[in-house]
């Protein structure tokens, strides 16, 4: 396993053990994330992201599990799947997301974090009915990615007070 190799496997051992300061400190200064819900963080507010997702799943442990395979990496860039079972805090329906991470790495940690998953098939079992009739339509994915940004911000500004 090289260094980035490792890397990436240290952030993902911290995020199964829900350590949003484990996987920050993975994570470049000028850290660049995107997701279908996140889209476009940067610096602080993809670490931020991490430790409201991390805080959320504390309160419920027993619904967690990660599983990470295909940990791939050479100099520059790397890539990994991993597998998220939780319950969505939202509506409380379980969810098992499939995403597939593409990283970048600067000075020994990862510049540029992008996870891509099929945001109608996690739309269903996120939101139930809801998402089976809108989770396709791009209204929707803006209505999500918008409430997402709200809840960053207000978290943001509560660790700040």
């Amino acid at each position: 396993m090289n260094s980035n190799e490792q890397l990436i496997c240290n952030f993902y051992t911290s995020f199964n053990n829900l350590d949003a300061e484990g996987m920050q400190a993975c994570y470049h200064d000028d850290i660049r994330f995107s997701d279908p819900a996140f889209p476009h963080l940067r610096g602080k507010e993809a670490g931020a992201m991490w430790a409201m997702l991390v805080e959320a799943l504390k309160k419920n442990p027993a619904d967690w599990k990660l599983e990470v395979s295909n940990i791939r990496a050479n100099e520059t860039t790397g890539s990994c799947r991993w597998e998220a079972h939780y319950t969505f805090s939202l509506t409380g329906r379980k969810v098992h997301n499939i995403i597939d991470a593409h990283f970048q790495f600067k000075d020994g940690k990862i510049s540029n974090h992008t996870d891509t998953f099929d945001f109608y098939r996690w739309s269903r079992m996120a939101f139930g009915l809801t998402g089976i009739l809108l989770g396709w339509a791009p209204f929707f994915r803006k209505k999500v990615q918008a409430t997402t940004r709200k809840r960053l911000s207000a978290f943001l500004q509560s660790k700040q007070s």
